[in-house]
């Protein structure tokens, strides 16, 4: 049974990887497809916004489903659709095709990934091991995000840019063919237990509504009238969701799940952590390849001393430090190290040296290794059995808002600050490097907010974990 449990494991965090990698494989190829299928400028960024927008404003829903329809069953449709979705994107002979590739990729990865955290927890009772098994989760996120960038540049030359899809086939049909086995079947709660028609409408449009509005703030800015329009349409239509759900005699999301204060409180400070990091991962990329000149696969090398020592911490250390003096020391130790990160970016000057100015912030990323897997616990510890997919689920949906906001908020600061300077007649590297440091500075205050949540909201772990319990 020990093997079996961390076998599947090992499934849940392929699974995940594949969900991470095509997140940022794609963004070092998106100039071979532009030349190979004739995207327009407008047209590219839809390669990227069809999987945020499928996958963020389904993970809810996808979560609530493997509570009625049985997790194992989700996952493997989930795992299903993604990797027959990337055979079409690798196969795709024109814009639409990709598009709708895409967004069927973002359909599977929201199905598979809202149930993993879910399945997790129903495997692993035991803390110590419980730890262990969210600090493979968070070394799998901060690896796949390097790697992408690396393997994204490597194929890409070496190949095409079809195969930063067609990698995925193997390693989707591997992960199904073991998935089959290890999983342990469960029969779900049955869509009666919360069969909300309505309130899967309200959320799913809500949340579409609210990714697709934060992610084209760059294009049209945040204070016009499609922004503010689409904004206020979103909000109406939570706004009704969670008026549904309060009042619906089966409902999608029972708001149980939100009286936990660890569960609350964890969904907050991931938002604000992960909006923050958009920073590190995506603008530092942007920085070593627009102002220090380093091409795409020496950009991923560049930051793989991050992944590393991400790793190292998350696999060899944060379940030990946890066990020991619980998940909200651990994540305030983290958030601290990740403060330093960022704050050190604040200060990187326009000719670095690597040794000196960037290894140091590349180090100083094992806090995200300490942070994430004690969120992950803290974000799962206050679900009940029958909720465990709904909290998974929404605890993946905080994390793709705040990457959405992050995405939004921190590249248009950085790109009007850019402008500024290069209207002041300041020499194009150093107008780049200004508006990086002010996106940088801006989420170091994130970071610091995600730290005041911490402390405020969140209380010993013990009695985090009986509160859900209670309050129902």
């Amino acid at each position: 049974m020990r093997t079996s449990r961390w076998t599947a494991l090992g499934v849940l965090a392929t699974s995940m990887l594949m969900t991470v990698l095509d997140g940022s494989i794609v963004t070092v190829a998106m100039p071979a497809i532009q030349g190979d299928l004739g995207f327009t400028p407008a047209g590219l960024s839809w390669v990227v916004n069809a999987y945020l927008i499928a996958f963020g404003a389904l993970l809810l829903l996808s979560g609530r489903l493997g509570d009625l329809l049985g997790r194992k069953r989700v996952f493997l449709a989930g795992t299903g659709v993604f990797t027959a979705a990337s055979l079409l994107a690798g196969a795709a002979t024109s814009p639409g095709v990709l598009i709708a590739a895409r967004f069927l990729q973002g359909v599977g990865s929201a199905a598979a990934s809202a149930v993993s955290l879910g399945i997790v927890v129903a495997l692993f009772t035991e803390p110590r091991e419980r730890a262990k098994a969210f600090a493979v989760f968070g070394f799998t996120g901060a690896a796949g995000a390097s790697i992408g960038q690396v393997l994204g540049g490597l194929l890409t030359d070496a190949l095409a840019w079809n195969w930063i899809f067609f990698i995925n086939l193997p390693i989707g049909a591997a992960a199904l063919l073991v998935a089959l086995r290890a999983l342990p079947a469960d029969r779900g709660l049955g869509l009666r237990a919360g069969a909300d028609v309505l309130g899967a409408l309200l959320v799913t449009s809500g949340l579409m509504t609210g990714i697709y509005t934060v992610v084209k703030i760059e294009d049209y800015g945040a204070g016009s009238a499609r922004t503010l329009g689409l904004g206020a349409l979103a909000l109406v239509l939570l706004a009704g969701f969670l008026v549904r759900q309060a009042t619906a005699a089966q409902p999608l999301m029972p708001l149980r799940v939100l009286r936990s204060r660890s569960v609350a409180g964890a969904n907050l400070v991931q938002m604000l952590m992960v909006a923050a990091l958009f920073s590190f991962q995506i603008l530092v990329a942007l920085y070593l390849q627009q102002v220090q000149g380093y091409g795409a696969a020496e950009t991923g090398l560049a930051m793989l001393p991050a992944a590393v020592v991400v790793g190292a911490v998350s696999l060899g250390l944060s379940a030990r430090l946890i066990t020991r003096f619980g998940e909200r020391n651990v994540l305030l130790t983290g958030l601290v190290l990740l403060v330093g990160v960022l704050g050190l970016l604040t200060r990187t000057p326009v000719h670095a040296s690597y040794a000196v100015d960037l290894l140091p912030v590349m180090l100083l990323a094992a806090g995200f290794g300490l942070a994430l897997p004690a969120l992950t616990a803290l974000g799962m510890s206050g679900a009940r059995d029958e909720d465990a997919g709904l909290a998974s689920g929404l605890f993946n949906t905080t994390q793709q808002i705040g990457m959405a906001v992050g995405v939004a908020v921190l590249s248009t600061l950085a790109a009007a600050r850019t402008e500024a300077l290069t209207a002041a007649g300041r020499p194009t590297p150093e107008a780049l490097t200004g508006g990086y440091h002010l996106a940088f500075a801006v989420g170091a205050g994130l970071l610091v907010a995600a730290f005041a949540a911490a402390l405020l909201l969140l209380r010993t772990d013990r009695p985090a974990r009986r509160e859900l319990t209670m309050a129902a």
